[in-house]
């Protein structure tokens, strides 16, 4: 069997627990691709806002919305380096860096729900919980 979300002793997720955790998740970089990254934080957040009851989706889709906050943010200082001429040089590799990560912590993310496991994001700015 596999391993259940922390703090949770009762039975594992349901298949719509499981589902919106997944949905949270993945969400994130599909609205980012779509949106050139303006919209990345919006799946997240309704997921979260839908789910509030469901402590495995919400868990999801809070750290989803926590660390697609943190990139976005950093996505915006790359933005503003890329405006000065030697802020090039940083904000090109650190953007293909910044999309790489994400995509593998948002895959690993929707893996380990699958999974009816809990994903810890590496880099978070914690405003939802």
């Amino acid at each position: 069997m596999s391993q259940q979300y922390p703090g949770h002793s009762g039975p594992p997720p349901s298949d719509s627990s499981r589902i919106a955790a997944i949905l949270a998740h993945l969400s994130a970089p599909i609205a980012a691709v779509l949106s050139a990254g303006l919209l990345s934080l919006l799946g997240p957040l309704l997921v979260w806002l839908v789910k509030k009851d469901d402590p495995f989706a919400r868990r999801a889709a809070a750290g989803a919305f926590n660390f697609n906050l943190m990139f976005w943010v950093l996505f915006i200082v790359s933005w503003l380096l890329i405006l000065t001429v030697i802020g090039v040089l940083v904000a090109v590799p650190l953007m293909i860096v910044l999309f790489v990560v994400s995509a593998w912590c948002h895959i690993k993310g929707a893996i380990k729900a699958s999974n009816n496991q809990s994903y810890d994001y590496p880099f978070q700015l914690r405003m939802l919980s």
